[in-house]
């Protein structure tokens, strides 16, 4: 019997389509960035309503000289998460790239590998440039109890929903003209790429889910959907960085993050920041809720 990957015509069309715009598109990463010796001291590295602190008493006790130190660390903090969630996808991706069951996407996994690639290259030629350094990560479990399929299923949707959570910050600095423009290009090359990655993405997890379904019984499937759930809530916390606050001198670090974590105004900003890939997995009938789990304990 065809997989629904095998059988998928649509799917066929939508990977010719994007593998024409990958090559159409093509650039030299390493040409086409001209790194300035320094960004500007006196002026945001990241979106003010996209610091974590935004919306809470934290962040309106903080003077104009703190918000530059905090949003330059964000900065370094987010592009730092970017390197290290890069690296762990195109881990699985390579490792997937010739299995069977994957010939129909394989040929558009190498554009894959190679934009991602050079995503990472940048994102870490940021931190090594305007840092100093790259923020270390804890690494994602990136295996569960289950077979093959259960563990290609939940790669590829991780892999999304990743993507999707990291296209927002993407495009809307992108889009933020009060940002150094050296900000601006990094996010908006990478939203240009995402938006053929995450359209590709969506419809392989569709697939996969189809074929999940077939050999799963309704208890399986819902943990799927919390381990997906608890993946989303450990990106959310990756943002609230210690790290950052205590490279921008906050007073009392670990307090700062436990009460921002707390804050309701926060669930609110991230409520939004997910909107997309969880309406998504909504209508795809992998979540059947929109609800995210409640945070963990800090």
């Amino acid at each position: 019997m065809r997989t629904a990957i095998e059988g998928s015509e649509r799917f066929r069309e939508i990977l010719d389509r994007l593998g024409r715009m990958s090559i159409d598109d093509y650039y030299n990463p390493y040409r086409m960035f001209e790194w300035p010796e320094e960004l500007p001291a006196d002026r945001l590295w990241m979106s003010k309503e996209l610091i974590s602190l935004h919306g809470t008493p934290a962040f309106d006790e903080l003077d104009e000289e703190q918000l530059l130190r905090l949003a330059r660390w964000e900065s370094v903090n987010f592009y730092s998460l970017n390197v290290h969630g890069i690296r762990e996808l195109l881990i699985e991706v390579v490792n997937r790239v010739h299995m069977p069951g994957f010939e129909a996407p394989s040929e558009f996994f190498h554009h894959f590998i190679g934009e991602e690639n050079e995503h990472m290259w940048f994102f870490a030629e940021f931190c090594r440039r305007y840092g100093k350094k790259i923020y270390p990560f804890p690494r994602v479990k990136t295996t569960v109890p289950g077979d093959e399929a259960t563990e290609n299923f939940l790669v590829f949707a991780r892999i999304l929903l990743f993507e999707e959570i990291v296209d927002f910050y993407n495009a809307y600095m992108a889009d933020d003209e009060s940002l150094p423009e050296t900000v601006r290009q990094v996010n908006r090359i990478h939203h240009r790429d995402e938006s053929r990655h995450i359209a590709f993405g969506r419809e392989l997890v569709s697939l996969l889910y189809a074929e999940l379904k077939k050999t799963k019984d309704e208890e399986e499937l819902a943990g799927v959907e919390r381990y997906l759930k608890e993946y989303i809530q450990f990106c959310l916390h990756s943002f609230y960085s210690l790290h950052a606050y205590e490279d921008a001198g906050l007073a009392d670090p670990l307090a700062v993050r436990a009460a921002v974590l707390r804050d309701p105004n926060r669930r609110a900003f991230e409520r939004k920041m997910v909107r997309k890939p969880v309406s998504f997995m909504v209508r795809a009938g992998i979540f059947q809720d929109a609800e995210l789990l409640a945070p963990a304990a800090v």
